[in-house]
């Protein structure tokens, strides 16, 4: 059988996968080239993608012979699952394999805010030595607000308690038996209003859905504290980027970190590269060396188990 594999994949996926028989065939460009894509999609039995790829009900009807889609990472947004459900092909997903790494992520981003390392570092190589510039702040006693309380909530939460701060969160489908509250004790809002209006960061970890689209909008952005941060490492398009460059600007929120936008790569003309208090990675939330390993080992050994008749535990 053969996989067709269309973004980066670690060597230790592409290595399980031919030492279980499969012939592999690895570009981790293709994904650019539409036209080719689906030329070379009907001659295998798996593809294997990340988020750029988009396994829409052309590519599916294209890949004729497919029986799975492996997505290497936890974001379903580029695949028409219910386009492959009905064409049953089963679709496998990296379940929690870069929890930690996104968890570690907010946690960066929160100490980054308070304590401006690198900036002094370049401030003193310029000849300064501006201690009260970059005297910071604590992350002890402050609230952090996590909108979605899954798995990477759960590790976000574990870490944060470990600060000393406050968690509060928000999640219209959380019950009082999961186990992020009862391991983590995070105080569940009964709203979202709530969550801005205490919370001293923010952390978004919900897919992007109809009723995520734009949650966090100009009336929710004005509901937080002024001197918020607000972190979105889940997917561009829960936050309305112009409100949000409009919120920066007029410091009605104090910054940003944006691992997700609307569109990837980012345009330059977006609004948001020229807010001081936005600061832009290329996301690369989930993306560790040890992440990255776990993802390409999981769904290789996923997909080999579909295509080998056997039941997977990482399907939807």
């Amino acid at each position: 059988m053969k996989i067709l594999i269309t973004e980066i994949i670690w060597d230790e996926g592409i290595k399980a996968l031919i030492n279980q028989g499969f012939e592999v065939d690895y570009d981790e460009n293709l994904w650019k080239n539409r036209q080719d894509l689906l030329g070379k999609v009907k001659n295998y039995d798996a593809v294997i993608v990340r988020n750029q790829t988009k396994v829409d009900q052309e590519l599916l009807d294209a890949g004729n012979q497919l029986k799975i889609v492996g997505r290497l990472g936890v974001g379903l947004d580029n695949i028409d699952t219910e386009a492959a459900k009905n064409k049953d092909i089963k679709v496998v997903y990296a379940r929690n394999a870069n929890a930690t790494s996104v968890a570690e992520y907010v946690l960066a981003a929160m100490l980054s805010a308070n304590r401006q390392l690198y900036l002094a570092n370049v401030d003193i190589r310029n000849g300064n030595w501006n201690r009260k510039q970059f005297t910071g702040g604590e992350l002890a006693n402050k609230t952090i607000g996590l909108i979605g309380l899954g798995e990477i909530s759960h590790r976000v939460a574990k870490r944060a308690n470990a600060f000393g701060m406050d968690v509060i969160g928000y999640d219209p489908f959380i019950t009082p038996y999961d186990h992020i509250l009862s391991e983590t004790g995070v105080k569940v809002k009964e709203n979202l209003e709530e969550l801005l209006h205490e919370s001293d960061f923010i952390s978004i970890h919900v897919p992007l859905t109809q009723t995520t689209k734009y949650l966090i909008s100009e009336p929710e952005l004005k509901k937080m504290k002024s001197t918020a941060y607000i972190i979105n490492t889940s997917r561009g398009g829960i936050i309305n980027e112009d409100d949000l460059s409009v919120a920066l600007n007029n410091q009605t929120i104090t910054g940003a970190f944006l691992d997700v936008l609307e569109v990837e790569p980012i345009s330059p003309t977006n609004h948001l590269l020229s807010c001081k208090g936005a600061t832009i990675t290329p996301h690369i939330a989930g993306l560790t060396n040890e992440s990255q390993v776990r993802t390409s080992l999981l769904v290789a050994n996923e997909v080999v188990k579909v295509l080998k008749g056997e039941s997977s535990m990482c399907t939807i």
